[in-house]
């Protein structure tokens, strides 16, 4: 087992790691909550609820919504006994490395790489999207080459030109709002944990009270015959590719299941918990049960006001105001929807760098980028800027749908996979101390990893080659560098 890919790292070593901890330990239960409502309010409710309705549900949104909400449920429950266990940053992956083994974690904080880095891009295009509506609101219009990525761009002209409209020519777009908006996030980020947690929650409170009034007010202008059929009959693009039907609701919460990742955003924050062996696991349940019950009403209202295939892809809750003739509603969605969004993208790329923080600890990783925690802010800040290169470049070259599938694939795979870990631990170590555990176990993870993994079979065909390239990327990535850079190797040697 001296050079086995499945050692694993010994549960003494997390609590070296909880005492040698150079974060800060500022945030409460409800700190933590906010933050997990941070990151799930936002992308789900304000954008991915135009294209999962738009192109496959329908009006079942709000079963598709249902259908991930329960598989998050499990999962929820797995990451809540995890973390009264291991209080560390590193979510599933450290829970994994301690329990499962070292090629398992690398795979699952490979795949959280994924999941952070295009939800943040999927949340930057978004952004752009409502910013955009704000500025056309005040009568200011930028041009389409510089508020869309190039294949986005070509689709919109094309468009115009269609219906008639005179479209500058253009050989190049970049959806300039969208890299400005992720350096701004990455400035708060670099100066501190504290600023960014008090920027968030003034951010919940506002985006919160807007989700209401959306439920509240829309609630009056819904027609019921957008309802009908709730769920449309199945239609096969020219590729083959089934949309509405059941198949395509499946399809749909696969998508939208990128939504709900901020209650694994919250498991990355255990190095700045105050109390994380309690704290964090209320943070989780509490953030993803509020979080659920709002995107159902939301998507109940949002498919109630408009017919369902006139949703707009990018700003769909401020289109369907606009379409009801509710203008003063628009404002207030628009600019609740662009300052939410700025939040949940603070949140998950604040979770990305502790999850490269806590690999970087492990040896996985190069210390030098990922594990060098700035002198004054107590931040990990040359990783933090990294990953905002990253983000911005991609959210200013890429379509929305493209990278919000991706995020989903590498959410699901992780949340089955924590699923079976914590299991497993409870059969291996069924003596260690469990601040919080998780009820009828076997059943919830169980139904956790199958429910994951058939909504990861529900993603599209190019979805899942996308995801298979990426995980084999990760193979390489480990077996070349961090299987002989872990410290548990050196340590063996």
């Amino acid at each position: 087992m001296s050079n086995s890919i499945w050692r694993k790292k010994p549960l003494e070593a997390y609590a070296a790691d909880v005492k040698n901890n150079q974060l800060k330990r500022v945030l409460g239960k409800w700190a933590l909550t906010s933050l997990g409502i941070g990151a799930v309010i936002g992308g789900g409710i304000f954008t991915l609820t135009g294209i999962a309705a738009h192109d496959w549900a329908g009006p079942a949104l709000a079963l598709a919504f249902v259908m991930a909400g329960v598989a998050c449920t499990f999962a929820a429950l797995c990451y809540a006994e995890f973390a009264s266990i291991l209080p560390v940053e590193g979510s599933a992956y450290a829970y994994s490395y301690g329990t499962v083994g070292e090629f398992f974690a690398w795979f699952i904080g490979w795949n959280l790489i994924l999941e952070y880095m295009m939800g943040a891009t999927t949340v930057a295009v978004a952004w752009s999207g409502y910013f955009e509506k704000l500025l056309h609101l005040f009568s200011i219009n930028l041009p389409l080459y510089l508020t869309n990525d190039p294949i986005t761009a070509a689709e919109k002209a094309e468009k115009l030109r269609a219906a008639g409209q005179v479209v500058p020519d253009f050989s190049f777009a970049f959806n300039l709002p969208a890299f400005l908006i992720v350096w701004i996030v990455t400035y708060v980020l670099v100066k501190g944990i504290k600023e960014a947690a008090s920027t968030n929650n003034l951010i919940v409170i506002l985006k919160v009270a807007a989700v209401i009034f959306v439920i509240v007010v829309g609630a009056f202008y819904i027609d019921t015959a957008n309802w009908s059929p709730f769920i449309p009959e199945p239609v096969a693009d020219k590729t083959g590719t089934i949309h509405y039907g059941f198949n395509g609701v499946v399809t749909a919460a696969s998508i939208i299941f990128f939504a709900y990742i901020g209650f694994d955003a919250v498991s990355t924050q255990a190095g700045e918990a105050i109390n994380p062996t309690k704290d964090i696991p209320f943070a989780i349940i509490a953030s993803l049960l509020i979080c659920t019950l709002l995107y159902i009403l939301v998507s109940l209202v949002l498919t109630g006001m408009v017919r369902y295939d006139t949703l707009d892809l990018k700003a769909p809750v401020a289109s369907a105001f606009d379409g009801a003739g509710l203008p003063i509603a628009m404002y207030i969605v628009t600019i609740a929807a662009t300052a939410g969004l700025t939040s949940v993208m603070l949140v998950m790329m604040l979770a990305q760098t502790r999850i490269f923080l806590g690999m970087a600890k492990d040896g996985l990783l190069p210390k030098g980028l990922f594990g060098t925690i700035h002198p004054k802010f107590k931040t990990p800040w040359k990783s933090t800027i990294f990953v905002g290169a990253i983000v911005s470049v991609v959210a200013a070259l890429t379509p929305i749908d493209k990278v919000s599938e991706m995020c989903s694939s590498g959410t699901l795979l992780a949340f089955a996979m924590i699923c079976g870990a914590v299991w497993l631990l409870r059969v291996r170590e069924p003596n260690i101390e469990r601040p919080y555990k998780a009820p009828f176990l076997p059943v919830v993870a169980t139904c956790g990893i199958l429910c994951n993994l058939y909504l990861m079979w529900g993603l599209r065909t190019e979805t899942k080659i996308s995801f298979l390239i990426w995980g084999t990327l990760g193979v390489v990535v480990y077996f070349a560098y961090s299987r002989h850079n872990s410290n548990l190797n050196k340590k063996e040697e």
